[in-house]
């Protein structure tokens, strides 16, 4: 008899959602057990591609010229992986949702930022990436479930567009905030789930170097399912922090409470810095298995970027850094 055993990056479909929503919330449950499914053979072929994007308005500025200092230790992901299975509850809890997320409506697309700020006010999506310093980083992704990706971002530093905020002294975080439309996106109908999606920074985390607003990856505009038309980008935490979609940006002196937070806060908590040494409540994060290759690496502190973010975590040790 043929035992499979399983290995540490492996989780089980029974283990796809914190263990309160198991609980409580079956249909839930019913949804992310699916998400998954990949673990048992992501190297197969994809064969629910997304269709062609419309033209996006600001396409003709790409591409952006790449920056040199970040660079990778392994390859670029196909861009089939990147963008055909990933991550987007608001469409659905299986993977290969691509098709499903072309509902969502990128233009006109307005970003307001509010809060601590010497004046709040809103700036479509357009005009901001005009104002932005644009470049290419190529930036490796960790999910929480233990798979990985290696992607050229496209976007402008986070920083800079702390300074065209302009928050005022006594901000100390930065609260990011998905859209809300439960016509578009079905999975938001659900209404025990902490609809909109938000996730949160500090304000050193926000301005430091590595944080990025991604526009675009592989040369074009983001693909909606990938987060259209502008989202966060923080490759040393895990992939979950990465709101996607953002239209709202809120500097506050209050720690955010993220969704993933309000909804299995056993186990996810507001800082997801990743550490090989600090599992999940459930599963290792010793190693990660790149998406296509199914090449497996030994995981990184802070996903191998510590030199660019380790500072910022100075006096910190009784915090929760990493879940």
């Amino acid at each position: 008899m043929l035992i499979r055993k399983r290995r540490g990056w492996e989780i089980p479909e029974s283990e796809a959602t914190p263990e309160d929503l198991f609980r409580d919330r079956r249909r839930f449950l019913q949804g992310l057990a699916l998400g998954t499914a990949w673990l048992a053979g992501c190297a197969r072929p994809l064969h629910r591609q997304a269709p062609p994007a419309e033209t996006d308005p600001s396409a003709a500025l790409y591409p952006f010229p790449r920056n040199p200092r970040y660079v990778l230790d392994r390859p670029v992901t196909d861009e089939e992986w990147v963008t055909a299975y990933n991550n987007f509850y608001e469409f659905s809890a299986d993977k290969r949702l691509a098709r499903e997320a072309q509902a969502l409506k990128i233009r006109p697309w307005s970003v307001q930022i509010d809060g601590q700020v010497e004046k709040p006010f809103t700036v479509d999506v357009d005009t901001l990436v005009r104002k932005m310093p644009h470049e290419e980083r190529l930036y490796r992704h960790r999910c929480v479930e233990a798979w990985a990706i290696a992607v050229p971002w496209s976007g402008f530093p986070l920083r800079s567009f702390v300074d065209f905020a302009r928050p005022l002294g006594s901000a100390r975080y930065l609260r990011m905030e998905t859209f809300l439309d439960r016509v578009t996106a079905p999975r938001q109908r659900q209404v025990w789930l902490p609809w909109p999606y938000v996730e949160g920074l500090t304000l050193a985390e926000a301005t430091s170097e590595l944080a990025f607003l991604s526009t675009g990856a592989y040369g074009k505009p983001l693909a909606r399912q990938n987060g259209a038309p502008i989202r966060l980008t923080v490759p040393w935490k895990y992939g979950f922090k990465s709101v996607k979609s953002i239209v709202r940006f809120t500097f506050t002196e209050e720690r955010p409470v993220s969704f993933w937070e309000r909804v299995g806060p056993k186990e996810y908590g507001f800082w997801a810095n990743v550490n090989p040494n600090v599992p999940h409540p459930r599963w290792s994060q010793e190693t990660e298995t790149m998406l296509g290759t199914r090449q497996d690496f030994p995981t990184q502190i802070y996903n191998g970027y510590g030199e660019f973010v380790g500072h910022l975590y100075a006096g910190l040790e009784n915090e929760k850094l990493f879940m």
